[in-house]
């Protein structure tokens, strides 16, 4: 399964619910810690819905817009029509639906929770929060409204409070694929193969691409459990480090990058800084030089028109990078033994999510040192976070087992309301306790912003990619994956033609790990506006992005690359999903 949020899958319910669970519910301004709700009871599958399990979405779409045609506003039927539209990136259809049904039914939680879906689908979290939290108010057993509320939590690193909501999701309904499907991430090692291969085991509405993910997934699991039980950790005495960048052409354009040169097993690797890239990635060449032990097949994508990959996981015994030196690391090897410019590999700063990253292109060096203890917590165990193997949860830590949430003081998160909004019904004061308190040892734990990260700019993570709130021309916000691997800043299109004009230009080449792109465009001038940097740029490079916002599960409109980011010193606190950004005239070469 792809580390990506899944909003698509379809649910079926039926009004019939039985079983009365009391569930500890916390809504704005209040917790009502003793709510009577009962579970969801599930029909068979009518006709369309069996088109949409066998991943049949024009047939579903159409067989669902029937049945609404005679029964305007019913909620179950229009979920089934949006889902399937949805899994057709057919976004706005998606959202037409929802407000010709919700003008039958304007009071419909259910409708309300699904307008939520597609609000987040189309890129703006920020007001499916309060789609989930009216919801709620209407109905606090709803699930699905649980369910999104968990998915916007964790999209703003409030990692404890989205268990507690995904928790009572799957109380409630555990037969809903897609809560059902968030749900095994939760598992032990043993229960989570057993839980996938079981999801495998019947049609769940995914496509093909979303079935392999899957199954790649459960083969990661089973080759984790049979491996030989190594974690990668720090040795060396030092927690801190300072190194230089090097200079590489990593482009068919030989657009100049930045990279590190990277220890593995005692050879040296030239490899680029890509915030946009999970992992370390290496050469077919490198790691054979080097003598990185294979361990598992892979598939390996990016962007480009030409598909993924063939790949493999591999052990280093020893990787460091300036001072620090880690073993037993696994590392990602693309099957070729080249890539594009005189790059070894890429390293993506996700890797180094257990330090505070300071990315200074004026002075070309990366900093590594602390994160901030969260109040009352004990020294963290530093790592490198080199692949999915590692842990399956951002905001899990490595503390000693019996070291429990009750045995320490609370670490408060943000509060909603700051930026970005997020959803607030589980988010309180009260909330943010709860949650942290019936945490484990090991976590999750919510979004901790210490004193002196109060400027920090408070962004989204989907897996490995920070997703920025960008204003386009002091216009309506967009949300632009971090990427310091693209040379050029990327707009999609869509977004594009909001602002700007727009037009082929066939001289223009981009490739990335998966090829070429094949249709690239140009927008005149955009000014850029994130955190507390406006930056305008003329000829943007603009193509598709709808593979990138349907692996994210929302609308992703580009890509703030190279070009715009590196007049920058960039802080990145990947654990609670903070950025600095900071621009010095006097140092380095001026807007």
């Amino acid at each position: 399964m792809s580390r990506k949020l899944r909003f698509t899958r379809c649910t079926f319910q039926n009004p019939l619910r039985f079983a009365v669970l009391i569930v500890a519910l916390c809504l704005p301004g209040k917790c009502l810690l003793a709510i009577s709700c009962s579970v969801v009871q599930h029909h068979p599958p009518s006709e369309a819905e069996r088109a949409m399990l066998a991943s049949d979405y024009a047939k579903a779409a159409g067989l669902f817009q029937a049945d609404l045609a005679g029964h305007p506003g019913d909620a179950e039927i229009a979920a089934g029509l949006v889902h399937a539209l949805l899994h057709q990136q057919k976004v706005q259809e998606a959202a037409d639906a929802v407000k010709g049904s919700l003008a039958a039914v304007p009071n419909s939680a259910a409708l309300i929770t699904l307008r939520g879906e597609v609000e987040l689908r189309q890129g703006m979290p920020w007001i499916a929060a309060h789609s989930a939290n009216e919801s709620l108010k209407l109905d606090p057993c709803n699930p699905r409204s649980h369910l999104l509320l968990a998915d916007l939590e964790r999209l703003s690193s409030l990692y404890a409070s989205s268990r507690k909501e995904l928790e009572i999701a799957y109380k409630l309904d555990r037969e809903d694929p897609e809560i059902n499907a968030e749900w095994i991430s939760t598992l032990p090692l043993k229960e989570k193969i057993a839980a996938t291969e079981a999801y495998l085991s019947a049609p769940r509405g995914d496509d093909a691409e979303e079935t392999r993910d899957w199954r790649m997934y459960l083969e990661m699991l089973k080759q984790k459990a049979a491996g030989p039980g190594k974690v990668c950790h720090l040795v060396s005495p030092v927690t801190a480090t300072e190194t230089p960048f090097i200079k590489l052409m990593s482009d068919a354009t030989h657009m100049e990058a930045f990279g590190l040169e990277v220890k593995l097993n005692s050879r040296n690797a030239r490899l680029q800084i890509d915030t946009g890239a999970s992992g370390l990635l290496v050469t077919r060449s490198v790691a054979q030089r080097a003598g990185l032990k294979r361990f598992s097949q892979t598939e390996i994508g990016g962007i480009g028109d030409e598909g993924s990959k063939a790949g493999y996981t591999a052990y280093a015994d020893s990787i460091r990078i300036g001072n620090l030196e880690f073993q037993d690391c696994l590392v990602s090897v693309v099957d070729s033994r080249n890539m594009v410019g005189d790059v070894d590999g890429l390293i993506g700063m996700d890797v180094l999510s257990r330090f505070l990253v300071t990315l200074d292109y004026p002075m070309q060096k990366l900093l590594l040192g602390p994160l901030p203890p969260r109040p009352g917590e004990t020294a963290q165990a530093l790592s490198l976070m080199t692949s999915e193997a590692d842990t399956d949860d951002p905001g899990a830590t490595d503390e000693p087992a019996g070291q429990t949430g009750q045995d320490k003081p609370v670490a408060q998160g943000a509060k909603p309301g700051q930026e970005p909004p997020v959803a607030e019904s589980s988010a309180s004061a009260q909330a943010h306790d709860s949650a942290t308190q019936s945490a484990s040892a090991h976590g999750p734990y919510d979004r901790y912003i210490a004193p002196e990260m109060k400027d920090y700019t408070a962004v989204y993570r989907v897996g490995q990619s920070l997703i920025v709130p960008t204003a386009l021309n002091n216009g309506n916000r967009k949300l632009f994956i971090l990427d310091t691997g693209a040379g050029s800043t990327v707009i999609s299109p869509q977004a594009a033609r909001e602002v700007a004009k727009v037009r082929s230009d066939a001289q223009i080449q981009f490739e990335g790990l998966s090829g070429s792109v094949n249709k690239v465009y140009v927008a005149d001038e955009v000014t850029f506006t994130f955190g507390h940097i406006s930056r305008a740029t003329e000829r943007v490079i603009s193509f598709d992005t709808s593979k990138v916002s349907k692996e994210s599960g929302m609308e992703i409109s580009g890509f703030l690359g190279r070009e715009t980011l590196y007049l920058l010193t960039i802080r990145i606190d990947y654990r609670d999903g903070l950025v600095w950004f900071d621009y010095d005239p006097h140092r380095g070469y001026q807007f």
